[in-house]
């Protein structure tokens, strides 16, 4: 391994071990993952170890164009934070577990079809957990990215940093409401959301793209949300910290600013992989 403080190291060489973190990474989040799953009560336990011993991995983590995953959960205290309640995302105490995982920009379409093609010999091998429901299963493009500090954690780092928690918001846009004009109302609310304690760290934005047309029976499609915007807020904070002030009001900033129909805010925090942390606070 080369040594970047090896004083025989040339200037050039060195420029080719650092690199300064404000300038654009070779590794960019393309597309992601998201989804969203309830366990059967009374199954909670034996859920959260067969997904995080075997299906975290073999279902997702070793197969090739995806370069992150990281697990979350909502229990009911954070649940009873969400606002838009019944959400066409989640019933109210559904959507408990929640795992995201990052896939390289311009492989979506070789990735989906090695995960599609997993999924479906996991089935074959019976290595599936059949007492879960899927809540939002989906897959989204990622559009943009901002951060509190531009020399701070960027987004494709955003699942391997230990955040204290996540905030996941959803609108549907109105007719004739651009991507644009989101964009350009989402980043005035960010900025003043960095400037707040209860503000995150590093959000990243993204698209609805459609499933495989032979993705698992057991995954539902998402018809009738061609035009949703999904943010995940990465926090250094417990979510319910400054709540009231901040993320419940994130659903009707979006409907008074008539950009859209507010889909979902819910909080979450991470899962504490290998142990069987908070299945008993799901309810």
């Amino acid at each position: 391994m080369t040594d970047a403080t090896d004083p025989s190291l040339s200037q050039q060489d060195l420029r080719g071990i650092e690199r300064d973190v404000a300038t654009p990474a070779p590794i960019k989040v393309g597309s992601l993952l998201f989804t969203s799953v309830d366990p059967h009560r009374g199954h909670e336990v034996e859920y959260n170890r067969w997904y995080e011993y075997d299906h975290f991995y073999a279902g997702c983590m070793v197969g090739p164009w995806q370069f992150a995953g990281r697990r979350f959960v909502a229990t009911k205290r954070l649940k009873d934070l969400r606002t838009r309640v019944d959400s066409p995302m989640s019933p109210p105490d559904g959507a408990s577990y929640l795992s995201i995982y990052w896939v390289l920009d311009g492989f979506h379409d070789e990735w989906a079809r090695w995960a599609v093609d997993k999924v479906h010999s996991l089935h074959g091998s019976d290595r599936m957990f059949e007492q879960r429901d899927h809540i939002h299963t989906a897959l989204y493009k990622q559009r943009d990215s901002m951060q509190r500090d531009p020399r701070g954690t960027a987004i494709e780092l955003a699942l391997d940093r230990d955040f204290t928690g996540l905030v996941v918001t959803a609108c549907e846009l109105a007719d004739g409401v651009e991507y644009e004009q989101f964009d350009e109302w989402s980043n005035g609310w960010l900025a003043d959301a960095f400037a707040t304690a209860w503000g995150p760290e590093v959000v990243g934005t993204s698209t609805l793209l459609p499933l495989p047309g032979d993705a698992p029976s057991d995954v539902p499609g998402q018809s009738g949300s061609e035009r949703r915007v999904l943010q995940l807020h990465f926090l250094t904070h417990d979510p319910e910290d400054g709540w009231t002030d901040g993320y419940a009001r994130w659903g009707a900033d979006v409907e008074a600013a008539g950009l859209g129909t507010h889909i979902w805010t819910a909080p979450y925090i991470p899962t504490v992989m290998g142990t069987d942390t908070y299945t008993d606070e799901l309810w």
